[in-house]
């Protein structure tokens, strides 16, 4: 809690936010060993109060919203991460018709998991469930655990995806931190502040967030954030970690995601009676074809090499006999 009330102290533009008497008796609060985190907390009130009230009002009735079963909770916040939320609706649940349990995913083919996830983007997201799937059959775990360390020890579940299935799966207060969260922190806290480090905001979201109501809490704030997102300019720009995504079209991500689909269509031949997989002229002669259409130049057979020699070092795609297949 002390940390908080450094950090608003430090940047100043916290009583914007909060209100100057609240941001006094924060920092008051953070400079006093004892009786530090009941100070803390009592000054967030007017805060929490006022964001609770912008999520009534910017409600969104979203279905993952519906559950709080871990498994399908942590489905939601991995579609979640750069994807928006009206591509994400419809593909959560057919993806739980898929596969409705830890174990079904588990023992599911890596091709059926990526044949799933086609038109989600960043392919590796759907993998790394996989993997997790597999590691929590090997420890014998049929749902999500609650605690954090041994959520992040999972693959592709970072601090934030551990804190969203702490909050929304078990009520538990942590530090989520994602993009929505940190847009409503940057506008309300920091109105006129530059390049805003996440190790300024972690204390303040740990700070804010209520003990009692952490599902609530963070419903409300992505909500807003997400209003914030729709009528201001994005006040994430303002955060030192910002970045500008680099362009998809005509990337080396794109003539991937191209393979791995072209590998799957293959895959779907091949059960249909056709030759399975594809030759590396095959795949070269295919990306091409695809380049050509959109108005971009054929790449290279080395490149397409490349590329599928690549996909194979990480789990999307193998050889056999001179043929890829996914």
């Amino acid at each position: 809690m002390a940390g908080a009330s450094v950090a608003l102290e430090k940047h100043g533009a916290a009583a914007a936010g909060i209100g100057a008497k609240d941001v006094a008796k924060a920092v008051a609060a953070g400079r006093q060993e004892a009786g530090a985190s009941a100070a803390m907390d009592e000054s967030w009130g007017g805060f929490r109060a006022r964001m609770l009230e912008q999520g009534r009002l910017h409600w969104r009735d979203l279905p993952w919203r519906h559950t709080q079963d871990p498994y399908a909770i942590w489905i939601s916040e991995v579609m979640l991460q750069q994807t928006q939320v009206s591509r994400v609706d419809g593909r959560w649940q057919r993806w739980l018709a898929a596969f409705p349990t830890i174990e079904a995913l588990a023992v599911a083919q890596p091709a059926d998991v990526l044949q799933e996830w086609q038109g989600l983007g960043y392919n590796r997201r759907a993998l790394s469930l996989h993997k997790a799937a597999q590691q929590l059959v090997e420890e014998s775990l049929s749902t999500m655990p609650c605690d954090y360390q041994a959520l992040v020890s999972l693959p592709g579940v970072g601090p934030a995806t551990a804190a969203g299935i702490r909050a929304f799966a078990f009520d538990l207060p942590g530090v989520y931190l994602e993009t929505n969260v940190r847009t409503v922190f940057l506008h309300e806290l920091f109105p006129d502040a530059q390049k805003v480090p996440d190790s300024v905001l972690a204390p303040l979201v740990e700070a804010a967030c209520p003990p009692d109501n952490a599902r609530q809490w963070y419903y409300a704030l992505l909500d807003y954030g997400a209003y914030l997102k729709r009528t201001l300019p994005n006040p994430s720009r303002r955060s030192a970690g910002h970045r500008k995504q680099s362009a998809f079209e005509g990337s080396r991500r794109q003539k991937r995601a191209i393979l791995v689909r072209l590998l799957l269509e293959a895959r779907d031949l091949a059960a249909s009676g056709g030759a399975g997989g594809l030759t590396l002229e095959e795949s070269a002669a295919q990306l091409g074809q695809k380049e050509l259409e959109a108005g971009r130049p054929e790449p290279r057979v080395g490149l397409v090499a490349e590329l599928l020699e690549e996909l194979e070092r990480e789990g999307f795609c193998h050889s056999c006999g001179g043929r890829w297949n996914a």
